[in-house]
């Protein structure tokens, strides 16, 4: 019903519509005025032939001829009778199977389609729309960003400067708006003064241009802006960009990270706070074989073991998870439970050799840099020369042929990160790694969210994503809080205890066991504890942080706001 009422209002306020129908209604008054003018005529030269008809079998007899339905059960006699019948068919031809579809389409069906396509994808929103997510580009980090603002019911509107583009997504189901990237009416539209965020993922040039057109009607508006080049940083920030996110270097450091190295020490991925987030592989540690509870790492080094990663799959940690030869443990912990776990286990699983990255693009060199600042030895694998020489140690020629990846060291290398953008490549050059070292690490990246499992199932241990790294990082800014994201589809978030867990101890929410996720930090105002005892109970005003996949997360939000 909203849907029609919305329509019925646009004939009613468009002053083109109304004008559109005003001829319309004028057509049918002259066509019922030539029907009631035949009939009438009907009824004379019938008189005149010495017969008698009724009202209804005139405007019969009309409709009929008019229509070209025929002649048959009534019929003039007279020639006067048969040129009048001519008249009457010849101006139904003309009025009702020519000018009566042609007005109609004219001034009524395409008004209406008109006012349907309006609907679907308007040219302003409401004014009583606030705190809504403005995004103007989709592309795979905007759809993974709306998936997100979708599942913590965030509004948001994409903005598309093509109506058939902007219907299009409506048929998708987004929320879509038609408007101009570079016009300012665009943006008092789309009432930027109440909006949250502004998303800018296009072109850098582009993105200045949002940028600085946005902050023209809204000096208060936060603005997250991509930048694909370093010399644009500077300039979106000109613009007004609060947030610049280079996703190519951010995605390098990420891939960089879960490079654990040739040994079994802990390798820190991300930190929250005092909070501490680590991996560790088990391959030759005593740790093999053994169950969680059996490894009592808690009691002996005092960390917390919140997964474990089994070939690319996160499994949430239970006392009885086995640890196995190719398990990586997932850690939390302050820095110094962390190191009691070096001096435990930093002993084992020694290996020598490079770091192989295929691809020297943004990512591939960025993936190089912090490598090099963690004093880690590598080499690139790019067909490119140029690209190939800014990286520092390379191998020039195609990642695909053999020769190639065992000049660069893939005999003794213990880790291979395939960093191109293209995912058909990724996969095909994960398969062949694999193929060729079914004992090595394989670290890919994903641009798009779809080829995550296919890139698993080709025998990549970790995939970061792209898509979902860049919606994590935008999505973190509009909250105004941290979230880290460890690995495609796992990240630690926090949040103010819910109501629902106030006044319980952790283990009586059984958190773990319901959602998925872990508690692995509480905040109660006098300093994080980190790794708190199970008996430790949740008060108001006191803040959590978790750990979980996406799914855990999903869990958590619904149980929570049940």
């Amino acid at each position: 019903m909203k849907f029609i009422s919305s329509q019925v209002a646009y004939f009613f306020q468009n002053r083109r519509a109304k004008t559109n129908i005003a001829r319309l209604v004028r057509f049918i008054l002259v066509l019922v005025g030539l029907i009631i003018l035949y009939s009438v005529i009907f009824h004379y030269i019938m008189e005149l032939e010495g017969r008698d008809y009724s009202w209804i079998s005139g405007f019969y007899w009309t409709l009929t001829v008019m229509s070209t339905l025929g002649f048959g059960d009534i019929t003039f006699n007279s020639d006067l009778g048969r040129m009048f019948s001519l008249i009457v068919l010849l101006s139904g031809i003309v009025f009702l199977l020519v000018m009566l579809p042609f007005t109609f389409i004219q001034f009524f069906y395409a008004p209406w389609l008109e006012a349907q396509n309006r609907s679907r994808a308007p040219r302003e929103l409401p004014s009583t729309t606030k705190n809504h997510v403005i995004i103007t580009n989709f592309d795979p980090v905007t759809k993974a960003l709306i998936e997100k603002l979708t599942s913590y019911n965030y509004n948001y509107v994409l903005i598309i400067a093509d109506l058939q583009n902007a219907l299009n997504y409506s048929d998708m189901d987004y929320n879509v708006m038609v408007g101009e990237l570079d016009d300012p009416n665009t943006y008092r539209k789309a009432r930027i003064e109440n909006a949250a965020l502004l998303v800018a993922t296009g072109s850098d040039m582009l993105n200045t241009n949002i940028t600085f057109t946005a902050n023209e009607i809204s000096d208060k508006i936060k603005v997250a802006s991509i930048a694909n080049s370093p010399d644009s940083v500077d300039i979106l920030k000109l613009a007004g960009s609060e947030h610049v996110l280079q996703l190519g270097v951010m995605m390098g450091q990420s891939l960089a990270r879960r490079t654990i190295g040739g040994n079994a020490r802990v390798h820190v991925i991300g930190r929250f706070d005092q909070l501490v987030i680590g991996e560790a592989p088990a391959t030759g540690t005593p740790l093999v074989g053994k169950t969680l509870a059996e490894s009592k790492l808690r009691e002996a080094v005092g960390v917390n073991v919140v997964g474990l990663w089994e070939r690319g799959k996160f499994i949430s940690a239970r006392p009885d998870t086995l640890i196995n030869v190719n398990s990586v443990l997932v850690l939390a912990g302050s820095v110094d439970q962390l190191r009691n776990y070096d001096d435990f286990f930093g002993i084992y699983n020694i290996k020598d050799g490079p770091v192989i990255i295929i691809g020297a693009g943004r990512v591939g060199r960025a993936t190089a840099k912090s490598l090099n600042d963690r004093k880690m030895d590598f080499v690139v694998v790019e067909k490119d020369p140029v690209r190939a020489k800014r990286c520092g140690n390379y191998v020039v020629g195609d990642a695909a042929d053999r020769e190639i990846l065992y000049e660069a060291g893939m005999e003794t290398a213990h880790t291979v990160i395939i960093t191109t953008h293209d995912d058909d490549t990724n996969i095909y050059l994960t398969l062949y790694c694999r193929k060729l070292r079914p004992d090595l690490k394989i670290i890919a990246r994903s641009t798009l969210d779809r080829n995550v499992s296919t890139l698993h199932r080709a025998g990549a241990d970790f995939v970061m994503s792209y898509a979902s790294m860049g919606s994590n990082a935008i999505f973190n800014i509009l909250q105004r809080d941290e979230v880290l994201m460890i690995a495609e589809g796992l990240n630690v978030f926090r949040m103010d205890v819910p109501t629902k867990l106030i006044g319980k101890t952790i283990k009586e929410t059984d958190i773990r066991r319901i959602t998925g996720c872990s508690i692995i930090a509480i905040n109660q105002g006098d300093g994080l504890l980190i790794n708190p005892d199970p008996m430790v109970t949740m008060n108001t005003n006191s803040e959590i942080i978790l750990i979980g996949s996406q799914e855990s997360e999903k869990l958590f939000v619904d149980y929570i706001n049940e």
